[in-house]
């Protein structure tokens, strides 16, 4: 017997490829938090560097670069948080750090969109984050470049303008927690695999926007991510 969905499904979140013809299908969109120090200094917290923490967005809400999207509902102070982005390639579980490198099929500019006061109303209750968090719209990913074009990561700038004024200026390399570290972190507690995001975290700098506001995100040697704020619905 032949079972049919009771309603279609939504279709795949995917995102383009740098160079190539083909998409990259979006599985789980992991989140870091608090990865540069100078970031959790301007949010009134200090880096725990025990070990890095994480939090989920939908991949249903999921936005790609170029797309306007409606100011997110529910909120009076919506914030841009640019990031780099790990697109995973290869299933990883209990990986180790001078492996990890190896499961990264490539990388992009993202933005963690966040809902601030939500999130802060979450932390003064002792609640999950999620309202803050996880919406529609609320993680925008560039397409992807292919990590073999990507010699190294040293040195390189992350960088966001809104309307052409620059927001959030830092490097990559203050990071606290690097790519492979979390990657092989990540790896014990779930079975990564292909189609996996990871946004690193962001540097300080992150602010408000408004309906009209015009952002674009870029690291050295990516293809920048972009956005506009439409009008709340």
């Amino acid at each position: 017997m032949t079972s049919e969905y009771l309603f279609s499904p939504s279709p795949q979140a995917a995102l383009a490829i740098v160079g190539g013809q083909t998409l990259f299908p979006v599985a789980r969109i992991f989140c870091v938090g608090r990865n540069y120090v100078e970031h959790a200094k301007e949010m009134g917290n200090e880096v725990d560097r025990e070990a890095p923490f994480y939090f989920l967005k939908p991949t249903i809400g999921m936005a790609r670069s170029g797309d306007t999207v409606p100011y997110a509902p529910g909120t009076k102070d919506l914030h841009h948080e640019m990031e780099l982005v790990l697109a995973i390639g290869s299933r990883a579980f209990r990986i180790s750090a001078d492996k990890a490198s190896s499961v990264i099929y490539g990388y992009a500019c993202g933005l963690d969109m966040t809902r601030r006061d939500l999130q802060q109303e979450g932390k003064d209750k002792r609640r999950p984050w999620d309202f803050g968090k996880a919406f529609e719209n609320g993680a925008v990913v560039g397409p992807i470049t292919p990590a073999s074009s990507v010699p190294t990561l040293e040195g390189r700038r992350i960088m966001l303008k809104v309307n052409g004024e620059i927001r959030q200026d830092a490097r990559l390399d203050g990071l606290v927690w690097k790519v492979d570290e979390l990657i092989s972190h990540l790896s014990r507690y779930y079975h990564l695999m292909p189609g996996d995001l990871i946004f690193t975290g962001t540097p300080a700098g992150v602010g408000p926007v408004v309906a009209g506001d015009v952002l674009e995100g870029s690291i050295d040697g990516l293809e920048p991510v972009r956005l506009t704020i439409g009008p709340a619905e």
